[in-house]
C-alpha cells in the first residue's frame, strides 16, 4: 500500500493529436483485452476483475524477466477525462491523468500527466522520459487500431457486389505469396495453406474487425492480434473464448489446369 506520507510527484505531460472520434477513442480506452495482444511487448497478460459504468479493473502482467504484475484500476472522470491508478505492485500509487478534447469528427487531442509517488528530482527527467516513450508508442498502436476499425466500419455501409470467380494466377507462383490477402465479392480474404491444404478465410474478425491477415496461423487455427480470439479456418466457428462467433462464409478454392481460383462457397 501507498505510505501516507507518500506525495505525487509530476513527471511529464505528454500532448497530442490522435486520428480518431472521440467515441472511438472511448471505445479503445473500455477494451482491457487488447493490452496484452495490441500491446504484447508492454503487457504480458490481463485477468479482468471488474468493469461497469466506472471504468475496468484488472490484473495485469507487465513484460519483464521477473514477470510482475498490477492491480490496474481505470476510472471515467466525466465525459472528457479517466485515471488509470495503479492500485498494487511495481509503481503502486502511481496515477495517469488523461484529457480528451474532441476537434473534429475524426480528430481528438489528448493531454496525459504522469504522476508518480515519491520521485526524486534528479530521477524526475529519466522517469518522465520513460514514460513519454511508452505512451508515444501505445497510442500508436492504438491510433492505428482505431482508424482501421473506422474505416471498415464506414465501408460497411456500402452496398456488397457480386463474388465473381477471381483468378489467382499459376499455382506455382501463387505459394511464394502466400498467405495472400485480396478481395472477394468486396470483403477481405485470406488464402493460405494450412496442413497442406490450400483454402481461403475472412480476413475480418467478427469481434470487433481485426485484422486475421496479420494473426498467426497454426494448427487449423488463426488468431486475431487485436484481442487474441482464435477462429476454425476450415469451419469459421470461434475458439475458446470466441465460441459463439463465427467468421462470415468465405470463398471455395479451385486448383484446375495448373491455376488457382476463388469461387463462390
Amino acid at each position: 500500500m501507498l505510505s501516507a506520507m507518500s506525495s505525487l510527484v509530476s513527471v511529464a505531460v505528454y500532448r497530442r493529436r490522435i486520428g480518431a472520434s472521440l467515441d472511438r477513442v472511448w471505445e479503445n480506452v473500455r477494451d482491457w483485452e487488447h493490452l496484452p495482444w495490441l500491446h504484447g511487448e508492454s503487457f504480458a497478460s490481463i485477468a479482468l476483475e471488474e468493469e461497469g459504468d466506472f471504468g475496468w479493473r484488472a490484473r495485469v502482467g507487465l513484460r519483464g524477466a521477473a514477470g510482475p504484475s498490477i492491480d490496474l484500476a481505470l476510472l471515467t472522470e466525466g465525459e472528457r477525462r479517466y485515471v488509470a491508478r495503479t492500485l498494487a505492485g511495481p509503481g503502486v500509487g502511481t496515477e495517469i491523468w488523461t484529457s480528451l478534447d474532441p476537434v473534429a469528427a475524426h480528430r481528438t487531442d489528448i493531454e496525459v500527466e504522469f504522476l508518480v509517488p515519491d520521485v526524486a528530482a534528479k530521477h524526475r527527467q529519466a522517469v518522465g522520459d520513460g514514460y513519454i516513450a511508452l505512451y508515444t508508442r501505445l497510442w500508436d498502436q492504438d491510433e492505428a487500431m482505431m482508424q482501421r476499425r473506422s474505416w471498415l466500419l464506414e465501408s460497411s455501409r456500402s452496398a456488397p457486389r457480386a463474388a465473381e470467380p477471381l483468378d489467382l494466377g499459376p499455382s506455382a507462383e501463387l505459394e511464394d505469396r502466400l498467405p495472400l490477402r485480396v478481395s472477394f465479392g468486396g470483403r477481405p480474404v485470406v488464402v493460405a495453406r494450412c496442413e497442406g491444404e490450400l483454402l481461403a478465410f475472412d480476413a475480418l474478425c467478427p469481434h470487433a474487425l481485426g485484422p486475421l491477415d496479420e494473426g498467426q496461423l497454426l494448427l487449423g487455427r488463426v488468431v486475431c492480434p487485436w484481442h487474441g480470439y482464435a477462429f476454425d479456418v476450415r469451419s469459421g466457428r470461434g475458439c475458446d473464448a470466441a465460441k459463439r462467433l463465427r467468421l462470415a462464409p468465405s470463398p471455395r478454392v479451385e486448383e484446375a489446369g495448373g491455376r488457382v481460383r476463388l469461387l463462390r462457397g
